[in-house]
């Protein structure tokens, strides 16, 4: 039987068993299915794991069901569908074949990235993460990557508030090998702003009105984005009100409605105004303030010289810290204001060539010194609280921020007072006289010892010349003693009235508080002055016990009448030797 089969079919022993099988298998299909390539295939059946894929080749491939899945999870095929899949690898002895559909959905989504790169077109991709150095970009199905550089003209305050937005974007390479695509948006960016700035700068003119976004702000000014160009708005033409910084005004990305102020179209240089929009409030700012008129402001800032007071948008004027208060001695506006308040003020002046308003807030009331002078005439007494004590005085509270001045002079007739709290404390009450109101500089005086009488005004009368008085040594001097007569009135024995002989010091003869007595010699109220004697009361007492002086000698005619000069001279020298003994 064997041999009947040799010579039926002789070639049988040249043939081998894969010839036999090329010849079996359609040369057709044989060719399509070579590794790495991409062909049409249709599910046949659907598993819990796989899905199975007939390409007409010896057996089906499987493929992982999870190739299948969309976005949802769900699957997107069905049995008896057509799909294109990639060949993997093929075993033509084992007839077993592996296929992808993932891998053909790239090589498909390759070749359209490859032709966007010919055409220099755009594709569309997703933001899906942030690496390091830049984003992975979903371009369908191929993750592409975004270097940080490329992601805008201007670095990106906030990278990761890009996260799952959509771009358009160009392609900037592609290596099919290791799979990896660059991409940028930033080239397209640059693109789109050449076009928008070549526009702009054939139409762009002064005094034009034109619209813009803030694309960066520094402490002199915004530089806002035109379309193509950036111009410079100045602080200074933000608003006719005064501003410390841009960010007072306008945000990152804001759209601003601006004014061209001046275009250099040469170097590209333009200047925008945003207060020009609006009229200058300070033309006809007379009539609109008259002097004396009440309006009410708001204080913007504090200096030290005083407080600036917002009128309206734009006019702001000046209170000196001197017409804050009538009676207030401020040494800084915060004591009275703060940044925010509103204030009631009246103009006292404006200047529209220097763009300066002079206001007053003390003003809006009555000044006070006005009503003190009126309520307290010179003589009124009152009574009042020591609020404050110094050397030279005390400052009694009269009205709402008008004190008194008690000079320390002012306090006692007859006492020697050297500072006010040897006799009062702050917080006494006290009464006291007014002295003088000058509303003009602002001062109140008053006096206790203008309560009573000035006891020097009966010492003449009840000292008058020639008394004998009995007093206290209260005080010595070189040049004499003070003695107390009566209570709070002193005269003096000057050193030459105390003897007829020469002392050095009155400290030789007296000691404080001995009782002495004098003869009043000279007295004067207006002088204060009350002058005593020992010496004279010395002499007096010598006339009563017979002795008397050269003078008194001399001043008797009767008794010299019938002596010679001999006499004369020896009655005088024994006069002189009895005034030493004493």
């Amino acid at each position: 039987m064997v041999e009947t089969m040799e010579q039926e079919n002789p070639m049988m022993d040249d043939m081998c068993f894969e010839d036999a099988l090329e010849q079996y298998l359609p040369i057709a299909d044989c060719g399509e299915l070579g590794e790495g390539s991409i062909v049409e295939g249709e599910v046949v059946r659907i598993g819990e794991d796989h899905v199975l894929v007939d390409v007409n080749f010896k057996s089906e491939g499987q493929i992982p069901v999870s190739e299948f899945k969309d976005a949802e999870g769900g699957l997107d095929v069905a049995e008896g569908d057509k799909v294109d899949v990639y060949v993997v690898r093929k075993n033509e002895s084992e007839g077993t074949i592996i296929l992808s559909r993932e891998r053909a959905k790239r090589m498909k989504l390759f070749d359209e990235i490859e032709k966007v790169q010919e055409e220099n077109n755009t594709i569309k991709g997703r933001i899906i993460r942030r690496i390091k150095g830049g984003y992975t970009v979903d371009l369908g199905g191929v993750e592409a990557f975004l270097p940080g550089s490329h992601v805008d003209l201007r670095p990106v305050p906030d990278m990761d508030a890009l996260v799952d937005q959509e771009f358009e974007y160009r392609i900037l390479k592609i290596n099919r090998r290791r799979s990896n695509v660059i991409v940028s948006r930033r080239v397209l960016l640059e693109e789109e702003r050449e076009g928008k700035r070549a526009e702009l700068l054939s139409t762009l003119e002064e005094n034009q009105t034109i619209t813009g976004k803030v694309k960066n702000i520094t402490e002199y000014g915004v530089f806002v984005d035109l379309g193509g160009l950036d111009g410079l708005l100045h602080i200074t033409d933000m608003s006719w009100k005064r501003i410390k910084h841009p960010k007072e005004m306008v945000q990152l990305g804001d759209e601003l409605e601006l004014k061209v102020l001046n275009f250099d179209k040469d170097n590209q240089k333009v200047s925008l105004g945003l207060k020009q929009l609006k009229s200058d409030p300070w033309e006809s700012i007379g009539e609109k303030y008259p002097e004396g008129s009440r309006f009410n402001g708001k204080i913007t800032n504090l200096v030290d010289y005083g407080a600036f007071v917002e009128l309206e948008e734009g006019v702001e004027g000046l209170v000196h810290i001197s017409e804050m208060s009538w009676t207030r001695k401020l040494r800084h506006p915060s004591q009275m204001v703060h940044a925010g308040d509103e204030v009631e003020v009246v103009i006292l002046g404006v200047d529209p060539d220097k763009k300066r308003i002079s206001l007053g807030m003390k003003q809006v009331s009555p000044n006070p010194w006005d009503l003190v002078a009126e309520k307290y005439p010179e003589g009124t007494i009152l009574e009042g609280t020591i609020k404050n004590i110094t050397e030279f005085g005390m400052f009694i509270g009269i009205e709402d921020g008008i004190d008194g001045l008690i000079h320390v002079s002012d306090i006692s007739w007859t006492k020697k007072v050297r500072h006010p709290n040897e006799v009062f404390k702050q917080g006494d009450t006290v009464q006291a006289t007014v002295l003088t109101v000058d509303k003009e500089a602002e001062k109140f005086t008053l006096g206790i010892k203008q309560l009573s009488e000035d006891p020097w005004l009966q010492v003449p009368a009840r000292y008058p010349v020639g008394t004998l008085i009995n007093g206290t040594v209260t005080n010595i001097t070189d040049f004499g003693l003070f003695v107390e007569v009566e209570e709070g009135i002193e005269g003096l024995v000057h050193v030459s009235e105390i003897s007829r002989k020469k002392i050095k010091s009155p400290a030789e003869m007296f000691t404080e508080g001995v009782d002495i007595q004098a003869k009043v010699i000279h007295v004067s109220a207006d002088e204060r002055r009350l002058g005593l004697s020992i010496k004279q009361l010395k002499q007096e007492a010598d006339h009563g016990s017979g002795r008397s002086s050269s003078k008194e000698f001399h001043g008797s005619s009767s008794e010299a009448a019938g002596t010679n000069l001999g006499d004369l001279l020896k009655a005088n020298l024994d006069a002189q030797q009895s005034d030493e003994e004493e």
